[in-house]
């Protein structure tokens, strides 16, 4: 009797939790199934037709446009550019974000004006940022030949094929702050007793962070990796405005060592108004990133560490 009027003495959304989490999920699943699921649902009804995008003349062409890009050498051509950019951009990316991190992680003067100064590129809008390096990398007039000159290198000709595609990875690096930030705040959570108990044991600095540091930190960089993978995967803006006119619509300016698989997709929806066959391109592409992203999850049983025992929590 007692716990019924306590029941009844609660605020009614306490009484009623399985309506009031409904309640509260609902946003979410009502924008899911709106702005993800079904343009999904129709992006894959798409590339199974001819549409072009304008004409009320399609029709189902059932998977002939995937049949045709298993046979699109330059569809191929510019997903192979695509994974030879990650396969450097990405690992330079993780690298040197945590490089940042275990210097701007000491005691020095001034660290929080360094650690903002190197922040900062990242916060930059991607377009903003894409024409500023475009004036830097100029044959003529750009700031980058200039220092080089002087060193009585160049000048060199950064958006054409091949230094083009170095132009790229530069362009990409310039951001690598956002990572720095959550490196260093993982490097702060190693606990300090660990390192020094290392050290007592005669473990030098570089065998301290190589065998404690790096271990704590590895569900940080695991992290870093894979949407590192995925974002070098989806790149397309950098590409389009690092060419020659300046123009997003002239795919045809882009060099051929950055013409990458996205870029392509461009050119295919919206210079050749080739909708059905974007949107297999797309899907497939979906597939691709999957895959490597479940690899490099399977591989994290190798080299990353959790300090909780996840078989112990199933």
């Amino acid at each position: 009797m007692a716990t019924e009027r306590a029941r009844r003495g609660r605020p009614s959304w306490k009484r009623h939790s399985s309506g009031t989490f409904y309640l509260f999920v609902s946003p979410w699943v009502l924008g899911f199934a709106l702005l993800t699921a079904l343009p999904l649902g129709y992006a894959l009804a798409i590339s199974l037709t001819n549409f072009n995008g304008r004409s009320d003349r399609w029709r189902w062409v059932g998977l002939r446009n995937y049949a045709e890009l298993m046979g699109d050498a330059e569809a191929i051509a510019s997903l192979v550019r695509t994974l030879a950019y990650t396969a450097i951009a990405v690992p330079l990316m993780v690298a040197g974000g945590l490089g940042l991190a275990v210097l701007l992680n000491q005691r020095l003067k001034a660290v929080g004006l360094f650690r903002t100064i190197f922040f900062l590129p990242s916060v930059v809008p991607i377009v903003a940022m894409a024409i500023m390096w475009k004036l830097i990398f100029n044959r003529d007039a750009g700031i980058l030949n200039a220092i080089l000159e002087k060193i009585s290198i160049g000048p060199i000709a950064w958006l054409v094929d091949p230094n083009a595609f170095y132009a790229l990875i530069i362009l990409t690096l310039w951001g690598l702050g956002g990572g720095m930030v959550i490196m260093l705040a993982a490097l702060q959570g190693v606990p300090a007793e660990l390192e020094e108990a290392a050290r007592v044991d005669g473990a030098t600095r570089w065998h301290v962070f190589r065998h404690v540091t790096v271990p704590i930190i590895s569900p940080v960089i695991f992290f870093q990796v894979v949407t590192g993978i995925i974002a070098s995967l989806q790149i397309i803006i950098q590409p389009l405005l690092l060419a020659q006119t300046g123009q997003v619509g002239n795919v045809g300016e882009v060099p051929e060592t950055t013409h990458l698989y996205m870029v392509q997709v461009y050119q295919e929806f919206f210079v050749n108004s080739r909708y059905g066959y974007g949107s297999a391109m797309l899907f497939v592409f979906f597939l691709v990133i999957l895959a490597i992203t479940l690899f490099v999850q399977r591989s994290s049983r190798l080299w990353v560490h959790y300090t909780v025992d996840r078989e112990a929590d199933r």
